[in-house]
């Protein structure tokens, strides 16, 4: 099949009929005819046809080595800095095309997959691992061009140091039996994003595992028998793109998944009650070093975005004099060009792994994703701070269709733009900071790679600082062991 595109995408996940629920009411029809979901599938489809773009098609994707069919080039495995470039490449104009606003485009997943491929020799030999199927699951992703959702958090019941799960019924999902057929998985995990809306979900222990029935990692359809998504409240505002033009396409919603005693087939696990694989896998394996790259190229497009959202701002209400303004759109272009120069880094030193894949700079990377948790929630004050009560008195497109859009006319005009463009300016900036759209997106950039305090700690002890002690020690011509 080879890359496909956006009719292929929307008709097979209209086929799959996942079992998901929605304001306490099971998602019956096709799901792409959903209001609450039907914009963000159509904002898919389309990053889907640019790969058969004419002009596009040689920068989004390659040529199987397998089928000489195009495929995906967010599947590459990169062996040079040129084939990093490429993949970046890729990463850009999908993320600009979507301004960065979708957190689960369908190359973050895919690059995913090809990391854990690249890195399935890690299990090799090991009890109760099976590197084999996460290599079938590789080709068969590249090959039909899968999407995919993942979950690796466990439900919040408890979040004490010391935590022991009492509960006689299972919380967080684990294996409760294994037959002939597979592992029998009963329990929940948190938040998929885009949960139901791909063809295949990957479920995987993230570290910090004790048990070994919750030790596990697989990868199963969407539509799989007693799996089932259950959503939070839809952030689509309405399908007007001038009153919502953010969520009325990129909302996605975020999932509860539910394992009601869920046949994993032995062909779909990588590994089952193996607590060191669990705990080793995610971070020897290239898993961090390609999510992240594919993250923060993503995270560049969204702070050029911004930039442009703000500067947009400023040039309608006629304030880029005052310098305040300035220093405030100042530090939107610092956060900018740090995040660039830090993703050119992590491509320059990059480095081939055992196996012969080229990595790109993980502690490099770190850094990036401990400044934009941190840099992103204050470029959303920077709008508000902007836009100022601008933001807050909004009408909406009904109102200039009716006979009240003289006053509108006459009082919401702006320096350079008339009254119509004007508030749907200030609409986009709204609904960018201050709807349930745009906290959803504060919120998620925050935690997008988990709590900023541990990505701190993990950054200090993994950063290589030993030659930076030598080097004062040795000024200073005293023994460092001391």
């Amino acid at each position: 099949m080879g890359a496909i595109n956006g009719k292929e995408f929307i008709d097979r996940i209209d086929r799959l009929h996942a079992n998901i629920w929605l304001d306490g009411k099971k998602v019956e029809g096709k799901i792409s005819e959903h209001p609450a979901f039907k914009g963000l599938l159509q904002s898919k489809a389309a990053l889907y046809d640019l790969q058969h773009d004419p002009n596009l098609q040689s920068k989004l994707t390659y040529q199987s080595p397998d089928t000489g069919k195009r495929i995906g080039l967010s599947y590459m495995q990169p062996k040079t800095y040129e084939d990093l470039l490429k993949r970046r490449t890729m990463m850009e104009i999908w993320s600009k095309h979507a301004h960065g606003m979708m957190g689960r485009s369908p190359d973050y997943m895919n690059s995913v997959v090809m990391a854990f491929a690249s890195s399935a020799a890690l299990l090799e030999g090991r009890e109760n691992c099976f590197p084999e199927n996460i290599q079938s699951l590789y080709q068969r992703a590249k090959e039909n061009d899968l999407s995919f959702t993942h979950t690796f958090i466990t439900p919040q019941v408890n979040r004490s140091q010391l935590n022991i799960n009492f509960s006689k019924e299972p919380i967080s999902a684990r294996v409760i039996d294994k037959t002939e057929d597979g592992i029998i998985v009963k329990g929940a995990r948190l938040l998929a994003t885009q949960g139901g809306l791909t063809d295949e979900v990957l479920v995987y222990a993230a570290g910090g595992v004790y048990m070994e029935e919750e030790a596990y990692a697989f990868s199963i359809p969407s539509n799989t028998k007693g799996l089932k998504f259950i959503c939070r409240e839809s952030f689509v505002g309405g399908e007007s793109s001038y009153n919502y033009p953010l969520s009325s396409r990129y909302e996605e919603m975020d999932t509860i998944l539910v394992f009601d005693d869920v046949l994993v087939p032995w062909d779909r696990v990588f590994f089952y009650d193996n607590v060191d694989a669990a705990n080793e896998f995610m971070q020897q394996s290239s898993f961090h070093h390609y999510a992240t790259h594919q993250a923060v190229t993503r995270q560049i497009a969204k702070t050029e975005f911004v930039l442009g959202v703000a500067g947009l701002l400023v040039e309608t209400i006629n304030v880029s004099t005052y310098q305040h303004i300035q220093e405030k759109l100042s530090e939107i272009i610092i956060g900018l060009e740090t995040l660039k120069a830090l993703l050119i880094k992590s491509e320059v030193e990059a480095e081939l792994d055992k196996w012969g894949y080229l990595r790109p700079n993980m502690p490099t990377l770190q850094v990036a994703t401990n400044i934009f948790p941190r840099i992103y929630p204050r470029f959303s004050e920077i709008i508000q701070l902007v836009g100022a009560s601008g933001i807050v008195t909004i009408p909406k497109e009904e109102d200039f269709k009716s006979v009240i859009k003289p006053d509108l006319d006459q009082y919401l005009q702006g320096a350079c733009r008339n009254a119509e463009d004007r508030v749907k300016i200030f609409r986009l900036a709204w609904e960018l900071t201050m709807s349930s759209f745009g906290t959803r997106q504060t919120q998620y950039e925050r935690y997008f790679f988990g709590d900023p305090i541990r990505l701190s700690s993990l950054l200090y002890k993994t950063y290589p600082m030993d030659e930076h002690i030598k080097q004062v020690t040795d000024f200073l011509e005293i023994d460092e062991n001391e």
